[in-house]
């Protein structure tokens, strides 16, 4: 079986220590053990890009095909200001496979599913569709018995994994005509962080609506700002609505963008260089993570079902 890595090397490399040489700094949020992995070593699972519900189970992986070539060349463009479709297109493309692809993203996307489905079993109950349960449950129905726990929908994360990749290309090509901060860390004594998870959410003024922000390099990164007059169905590869501020981050900016960097990372955090502060800051930020949070209301004969992701208190277990 392939080991596949949801968060592609090539970006990982980016943040290879200079006193390691090809291997960086990590630590685990859960127990805060430090190593030093190289990018081959983490971020990977045995047939990952595989997905039995789509007809070519490795479709992923030929998406990825035309991302990760390019990345490399994408974050110098980006950093000497010559952007061009094709970079815009490598790391729309990276943003989009990770938050549809790895582990934060097959969690977090199969949190509306489950929704869904509860408030379709509660629906049906309200209009006496489904029978009571069998006595050895009470004779209850299946609301009463998904409210009590004692029942829990789960959903196979690989079904939402497939959704995703069916529609990724909506996606890069949202992510693309979508406004983006290319933000430059000239702080060499506080450099970005990366993680499992290297797509941080940023919360705006409006309830369903989040940035992104995508650490590229200990010295670059970009904020993805939503445009909600964007269509992804209708949207182009071209990128004809795409358009970019470049600025130097403060410190208290920096330090507030490694904090979203730390909170939103699902396990383990990756840095170039191993300074007095990092620890510390890694603990007081360690208990969060990504969650989609949906709200049901209740509009007529059903019910009206909103989603959005968070960044939420967690206490994680050492594994």
């Amino acid at each position: 079986m392939p080991l596949d890595h949801y968060v592609p090397q090539v970006h990982l490399r980016k943040f290879y220590s200079p006193a390691l040489g090809d291997l960086m700094y990590a630590t685990r949020k859960s127990d805060l053990r430090s190593f030093t992995p190289n990018s081959k070593s983490v971020c990977r699972i045995e047939d990952g890009s595989t997905n039995s519900y789509l007809q070519n189970d490795r479709l992923i992986e030929e998406f990825l095909k035309t991302i990760e070539p390019k990345y490399n060349s994408a974050v110098a463009k980006l950093m000497e200001g010559e952007i061009d479709p094709e970079s815009i297109y490598a790391i729309a493309g990276f943003v989009a496979y990770v938050i549809r692809c790895s582990p934060t993203g097959m969690r977090t996307f199969s949190e509306p599913l489950k929704a869904a489905l509860e408030t379709t079993a509660f629906v049906a109950d309200e209009h006496k569709a489904l029978p009571t349960s069998p006595e050895a449950l009470g004779g209850r129905s299946i609301s009463e018995i998904l409210q009590s726990g004692d029942i829990k929908i789960e959903v196979d994360p690989k079904y939402p994994q497939a959704l995703g990749i069916q529609g990724i290309m909506e996606n890069v090509a949202a992510f693309g005509n979508f406004k983006w901060d290319i933000l430059f860390n000239r702080f060499g004594g506080s450099p970005f962080f990366t993680s499992d998870f290297p797509v941080a959410i940023e919360p705006t003024r409006h309830w369903g609506v989040v940035n992104r922000i995508v650490p590229l390099a200990p010295n670059l990164a970009v904020r993805i700002r939503p445009d909600l007059t964007i269509n992804g169905k209708r949207a182009d590869l071209s990128f004809a609505n795409f358009d970019h501020v470049k600025r130097d981050v403060s410190h208290s900016e920096l330090v507030e963008i490694n904090r979203l960097i730390v909170r939103c990372a699902e396990e383990c955090v990756f840095y170039r260089d191993q300074f007095p502060w990092v620890e510390n800051f890694i603990t007081k930020n360690r208990h969060y993570r990504v969650e989609l949070i949906t709200n049901r209301q209740r509009e007529g004969n059903g019910y009206l079902q909103v989603s959005t992701t968070r960044v939420v208190p967690y206490r994680q277990r050492a594994g």
